[in-house]
């Protein structure tokens, strides 16, 4: 009599040795590895590190970070931009303040990974005779942006309220002209439909003159010294005059001030980019990111004024 069969699927011990040996065979996580370790297995790394020291090290680090966390940032710039050209609307970004408070590096930052083809960055040299013929603004206007194009400015028309009437490169006359129609011209560009963003870079008298030895030591930022820098320090008090009334005359509701305190760049370049993320109504990527200025380093130029203005009342002068 034969011996009934199980009917259904057949476990045999090929398929055992299989499941076995596909666990055993799994890599095991590789140990981890100490810092202690790699250089004692490397010795050109060690030379390199004795070379440049630690601090050095641990500083390029430190920054290397801070660089990557305004990537998220950057990106939503570039989604700004998309949505200037979508809709094509005009940008303009100011930035003034005083010598090495930090505009050109955040003008880079700001920019980094922007649409070549939509945005621009104009810095003006001195005027030519015929351009000192002209229109005070035409110079400027020839470089505004077209329809879904970004044009930041790496100092504007502001150098007539300070760097000119310090200097004597403006008469008083022509001072105080551009002082009165300024805030008119630019109502009529926000009223025309540009979006229009100033920002005022703050250094303090210390920090700038840090920044000034730099560049004198290092022969990669030397060319960025100029005549006017060597007598920025010397002439402080009355470029914080210039200050304070270019601030308290053409801070108005349709085109306000925002002031930025730069001692610390990488606070200032995050902030400079909420603050130009928050003037445009686009439709943000990333809601992961904060995208509330920091109130200790972004302030209105109102704001400013105020803390000026008391400043001066516990002094007997202006000091930022």
């Amino acid at each position: 009599m034969k011996q009934a069969t199980t009917s259904g699927p057949r476990r045999d011990s090929v398929d055992i040795k299989q499941v076995v040996v596909t666990e055993v065979s799994t890599p095991e996580p590789a140990p981890q590895v100490s810092a202690e370790e790699i250089l004692s297995e490397s010795e050109p790394l060690k030379e390199r590190i004795k070379q440049l020291g630690s601090d050095k090290i641990l500083s390029t680090l430190e920054k290397a970070a801070l660089e990557r966390s305004l990537k998220p940032y950057q990106a939503e710039l570039i989604l700004m931009q998309k949505y200037l050209e979508a809709t094509k609307r005009r940008m303009i970004i100011l930035f003034e303040g005083r010598d090495a408070s930090g505009k050109g590096g955040t003008i880079r930052r700001v920019s980094r990974y922007m649409n070549e083809k939509h945005y621009r960055v104009v810095a003006l040299g001195k005027p030519n005779d015929a351009a000192r013929t002209q229109w005070f603004f035409q110079r400027y206007v020839e470089h505004f942006p077209r329809g879904g194009e970004v044009v930041m400015f790496d100092r504007s028309w502001y150098n007539r309220a300070m760097v000119e009437p310090i200097f004597g490169f403006c008469t008083p006359e022509e001072y105080q002209a551009f002082m009165k129609g300024v805030v008119g011209f630019e109502k009529d560009l926000v009223r025309q439909g540009t979006i229009l963003i100033k920002l005022y870079f703050s250094v303090t008298k210390k920090e700038q003159a840090y920044r000034f030895e730099r560049r004198k030591n290092d022969p990669l930022r030397q060319w960025k010294l100029s005549e006017v820098d060597l007598q920025a320090q010397e002439r402080w008090d009355e470029f914080t005059n210039q200050k304070y009334e270019m601030l308290k005359r053409t801070h108005s509701n349709h085109a306000p001030w925002t002031v930025i305190r730069s001692n610390d760049k990488y606070e200032a370049r995050l902030n400079a980019m909420r603050a130009i993320l928050n003037a445009v109504p686009y439709e943000r990527g990333n809601y992961d990111i904060d995208y509330v200025p920091n109130p200790e380093i972004l302030i209105s130029g109102s704001r400013e004024v105020e803390q000026m203005e008391a400043e001066r009342i516990r002094r007997g002068k202006f000091t930022s």
